[in-house]
Order: structure tokens, then sequence, then C-alpha cells
């Protein structure tokens, strides 16, 4: 069985008055290792006047880089998709045999081919004494990666942050709190210091009322809802790439659909770009 969902999110911008918009670089459209189906997709732009480009950048993800044409007091970026949410079992996969428990090594290969995903850019005191405290005694990859995932769960608490950017791993430990791109960059960095490669994941999660309450725990949202949302992929021989949501604590199903997966926050960012200066949003 599955539900057929219509989702719609538009970024709007206005400005005090009409100004140079430079080239715009959009990362909105599902990436090819989407696993929910996509019936259709649109991307609509204001101003009319501009040229888009669809590329793939040097990770695989959809791109669509804009040049617009003329000056404009607003820019828009509207997506519409029809996404086919059927049930995924996150751990519908055979890991190879040396990977089955951890901790384990990489290949050669492999290891030269993760190298950006194996790249440690955080190593701070908070960090550390996380590490430390994790268990890290040896046993199936998937039940450690669980263990992992869910203690982060518990550890930070999630916030709705507008600030731009994403918190460093001291900042968030120290705080224990974070948005939810805050707590997927903090998980990609102890996976990283763990021996296995990370990339940070952008994307929408689309979550809906479940048709019967759950007996014992969580029930799950109460209200149907979409929205941008990040979560952690880290690859596992054999496998391939496996999504983590450290917000929620759960491994990643249908209701996740990556848009752009990067070493860094940054090179995945929904819409970057420049706009003439001195002009006010």
């Amino acid at each position: 069985m599955s539900i057929r969902v219509a989702l719609n999110h538009k970024t709007h911008y206005t400005y005090d008055k009409a100004i140079t918009i430079f080239p715009q670089v959009v990362r909105l459209r599902p990436a090819p290792h989407t696993r929910t189906l996509i019936e259709s997709y649109s991307l609509k732009v204001t101003p009319a006047d501009h040229f888009l480009n669809w590329m793939q950048d040097p990770f695989g993800n959809f791109q669509a880089r804009l040049n617009l044409n003329e000056k404009s007091k607003e820019f828009s970026v509207e997506v519409d998709l029809v996404a086919n949410l059927s049930v995924i079992n996150p751990f519908d996969f055979f890991l190879e045999d040396y990977a089955d428990k951890y901790p384990f090594e990489y290949t050669k290969e492999q290891k030269k081919e993760l190298q950006p995903y194996l790249q440690i850019e955080e190593d701070g005191k908070f960090l550390k004494a996380y590490i430390a405290k994790l268990n890290l005694s040896r046993r199936r990859s998937v039940d450690f990666l669980v263990d992992v995932n869910g203690s982060l769960q518990n550890e930070i608490g999630y916030i709705i942050r507008m600030e731009p950017g994403v918190q460093t791993c001291e900042e968030t430990l120290t705080l224990k709190k974070g948005s939810c791109r805050d707590s997927a960059w903090l998980l990609v960095q102890i996976l990283r210091h763990l021996g296995l490669a990370a990339r940070f994941a952008s994307g929408y999660l689309i979550q809906l009322v479940p048709d019967v309450k759950a007996i014992d725990g969580p029930s799950g949202t109460e209200v149907d809802f979409t929205d941008l949302h990040a979560w952690t992929e880290v690859f596992l021989p054999g496998a391939g790439w496996v999504g983590l949501d450290p917000t929620s604590g759960l491994f990643a199903g249908e209701g996740h659909i990556p848009l752009a997966c990067t070493p860094t926050p940054s090179s995945a960012a929904p819409i970057s770009g420049g706009i003439e200066a001195g002009a006010k949003a």
C-alpha cells in the first residue's frame, strides 16, 4: 500500500528596489539515490526572464544554476512534486562479511574514494569527551549505529534555529541543543572520528499521522507536515549510503527525500548566490 503526497515549497525574497541578482545555485531536486518514488517534479522561478541550466555537482547531486537577465524587486523559487510513499524497511540491506561487525576497515580502494567523507574537521575537547563515553565494544555494525544514533538523540535537544549556518560540534555539545542540521553535522564528525565515512544530507522530511497509535512509546506526529530537514548518511560496504536521523534517533525511511548530500553543510545549502550590495530584503 502506498500514499501519494503533493508537496509545495516556495522560497520568496523581496527587496526595497530593483537590484541585480547574481547567478544562483538551487539544490531542491530529489537526489539520484532517493528511494521514495517521485512521480512528478517542477521548479518555477520568478522573475520569468532567466536562464536555467541543470547540472550535477562533484558528488552527483542535481543543481539548477540560474542566470537572471534583468534587475528585479523579487526573487522566488517554487518546487512542486508528487511523492509515492511506500513503506521502506531501513534495514533492508546486506553488508559485506568484513563489515558485518564494527569496528571494520574499508578496503584500500574504498578509502581512496571515500576520502572527503573521512576527513575530520572538528577535534574539540567536548567532542573527544563525548566519543570517549561511547560503547565501542565489537558487535554488529547495524546495532552499533542504532546505539550511536539513539544516544545522540537523547543527548541533544531539538530546537528550531533561524540563524544561518551550522553550529560547531563544541557549541552543540555545550548547549545540549541544536537544530536538525546541527545534530546532523555533529553525527557526521562523530562517525568520522570512529573511522566511518559520513556525509551531511539536506532534504525534505514528510511525516504523516499514523493510522494506529502506538501501544507503547511515541506515536509520531499529530498532524501531517513536511519541512526542510537535515540528517546524516554513513557508507556501509554492501549497503552503500545509509541514512541516520539524529533528530528522531531513527534510520531514514520513506519520508526522507534527500536533495543534496555532501562532505560539508555549506555545499548542501538549498539556495546559494549573491545579490547587489546595498539592497534591503
